[in-house]
């Protein structure tokens, strides 16, 4: 790979974030939760539909602390946007799940999310589409690999608000 292939990739995978990232943004302005950030719609597709978890899970599935969870799903607990619930058996276990009003604001994100979608594979033949499905696992799991090397000190210095 040339350094002209490493600077257009790079370019490209900065452009691509950014754009999805702009994107999201201005569909949440325009959709009618205004009061949610992206930050708390992400949270809310880690929790999941018609699902209970327990906090670590979810934070885990987020790759950020307990704690920064813990703020987050106060705010969405408050807005009406998830119900946090103890367990029986163990008082220190807390469950969150999405209240109606969750499931409906995920709904709508995850119909947002597939039309995104839709429209970039369009274009692209059956064998396009299994490479570039390849290639975002690799992407992924190349991410993955490196957030866990960071390590729990560094984690919680990339945790976002």
């Amino acid at each position: 790979m040339t350094d002209n292939d490493i600077k257009l990739l790079n370019n490209l995978l900065v452009n691509v974030f950014n754009t999805i990232l702009k994107i999201e943004d201005a569909h949440l302005r325009e959709s009618k939760v205004g009061n949610l950030s992206m930050t708390e719609i992400h949270t809310l597709e880690a929790i999941g539909q018609n699902r209970k978890k327990t906090m670590t899970e979810v934070a885990n599935e987020l790759m950020i602390s307990v704690g920064t969870l813990t703020i987050c799903i106060a705010r969405l607990v408050e807005k009406g946007y998830v119900v946090r619930v103890k367990s029986l058996e163990d008082k220190r276990i807390v469950r969150i799940s999405l209240s109606e009003k969750g499931e409906k604001i995920l709904l709508q994100h995850e119909v947002f999310h597939n039309k995104m979608v839709q429209q970039v594979v369009e274009s692209l033949g059956e064998d396009e589409t299994k490479v570039l499905i390849h290639s975002m696992e690799n992407l992924k799991s190349f991410f993955k690999k490196k957030h866990e090397e960071l390590g729990k000190d560094k984690q919680d210095e990339l945790e976002y608000q």
